[in-house]
């Protein structure tokens, strides 16, 4: 056995480190023989300096290997599963896996915290009281076999060796690393035995790759890991140079997937964004035949209420509410304080710096500082105009969702500050950008 400051010199002196050393790592990640300090040193050499195509499955496949690793002999259709790389106020994967798994699919979708200033789908589902985010192994398949969908977090059997590495990077501003991205994600979603995987790669100011030659690295990488691993995978780049949607915070975000389940609200760069990732995952599923298809069944499981249904029942089979779409204030905790942050000026929304968005609600504890820190699901905020809205002095951009004075005051100031209003409306920026098969 290798030890693991030598394991760190080599990857820090720019060296491919061979399988066993890869072994050793991911087996200190989950023994504890590799310190949190050791494998913050660890993330950031690889982070530096690299790893090439055969590292990154070797560090793929041993963390999916370090736990248990699910099959799914008793279902009848196709296990398919989407995953992003996550942005600010990306609530695509609940509408998403409800669509995807009313149509025919199984969806068993094992998902992530927060990493820095991006928000977890983990984070957000845990702001529903009651709701377990751990259930067994045995809970989670029956939960799958018998409604089509079910999202749980990391359990503590499932990839654990990710689990330990992906607290450490969000506090050690390791997550942008294409390698340790690539290989998280997938460990997860192989152990989860799934038959296709769809990527959601965010690109832009508010996401992990802020540039196109960054996210198409990313999604290349993703594709070609998870093909070798013998699972059809394709990416779709998305943009991510503003909030997603209307809503950025735990609960809120929540609570604009019911509006948008309940046929109240579907901000349309959100909405977008949904229906081209459940295209890509009916068709890759060989449930639709095409785009037209696909198109006909999400319709209908939208507008029949068929999606908005099972939602619902995943969340109470899981412990939280039977009636999250009726009544989801009653689950969820709001702020003390929603104040209005108004306009200083008359013109047009022209620009959105979305990570210091994501970072003003980290700074009202929505997110991690620390690791294993708890979060308040309460704060954050919604009623956000997207890029291109015409202003005039005084109207609403946004409310912010805050705990005390100072965290409004510093919340409405940073969002201020990352807006940009100008004489001129900008062009329309695309949401969907390039898909990489």
């Amino acid at each position: 056995m290798f030890l693991p400051q030598e394991i760190i010199r080599s990857k820090r002196n720019g060296e491919n480190l061979s399988l066993q050393q890869i072994q050793d790592f991911v087996s200190g990640l989950v023994t504890g023989d590799f310190s949190d300090a050791q494998v913050g040193s660890m993330a950031m050499a690889v982070y530096l300096q690299g790893m090439n195509t055969d590292e990154i499955v070797n560090l793929t496949m041993a963390m999916k290997n370090s736990g248990d690793v699910l099959a799914w002999p008793e279902l009848d259709g196709p296990v398919v599963d989407k995953h992003s790389t996550g942005g600010v106020g990306d609530k695509v994967s609940f509408m998403l896996a409800a669509i995807v798994g009313a149509c025919g699919a199984y969806v068993p979708m094992i998902s992530g915290r927060g990493l820095g200033h991006t928000g977890g789908t983990s984070d957000k589902l845990e702001s529903i009281a009651g709701f377990n985010l751990q259930p067994s192994i045995a809970l989670f398949k029956k939960t799958v076999k018998e409604l089509g969908m079910a999202i749980i977090s990391q359990t503590d059997n499932l990839a654990p060796a990710d689990k330990r590495l992906y607290s450490i990077r969000d506090v050690t501003a390791t997550v942008e690393s294409i390698p340790l991205i690539t290989a998280s994600i997938l460990s997860k979603k192989l152990s989860a035995g799934l038959d296709t995987l769809v990527m959601d790669v965010k690109v832009g100011n508010g996401a992990m790759m802020a540039s196109m030659t960054d996210a198409q690295a990313l999604a290349q990488s993703i594709v070609n890991v998870a093909n070798n691993a013998g699972v059809n995978t394709q990416a779709i780049i998305t943009d991510m140079n503003q909030v997603l949607g209307t809503s950025a915070g735990n609960a809120l975000e929540i609570y604009e997937t019911v509006k948008y389940l309940n046929r109240k609200q579907r901000e349309p760069r959100l909405h977008a964004v949904v229906v081209s990732l459940a295209t890509a995952m009916l068709i890759t599923a060989k449930i639709a035949k095409d785009k037209d298809d696909a198109l006909i069944r999400i319709n209908h499981v939208l507008d029949t209420g068929k999606a908005a249904e099972l939602f619902e029942k995943m969340i109470y089979t899981l412990g939280g509410p039977i009636d999250l779409l009726e009544n989801p204030w009653n689950a969820m905790k709001k702020a003390d304080q929603i104040v209005e942050i108004l306009a200083p000026q008359h013109g047009y929304i022209s620009a959105m710096q979305t990570r210091n968005i994501g970072m003003a609600i980290v700074a009202m504890k929505g997110g991690r500082l620390t690791n294993g820190q708890p979060i308040d699901h309460s704060v954050g905020f919604d009623r956000v105009l997207p890029v291109g809205t015409l202003v005039n002095r005084g109207d609403v951009l946004a409310r912010v969702h805050a705990n005390s004075d100072t965290d409004v005051q510093l919340a409405s100031k940073t969002y201020i500050d990352a807006i940009t209003i100008t004489d001129k409306a900008p062009e329309e920026a695309p949401v969907i950008y390039q898909t990489i098969s």
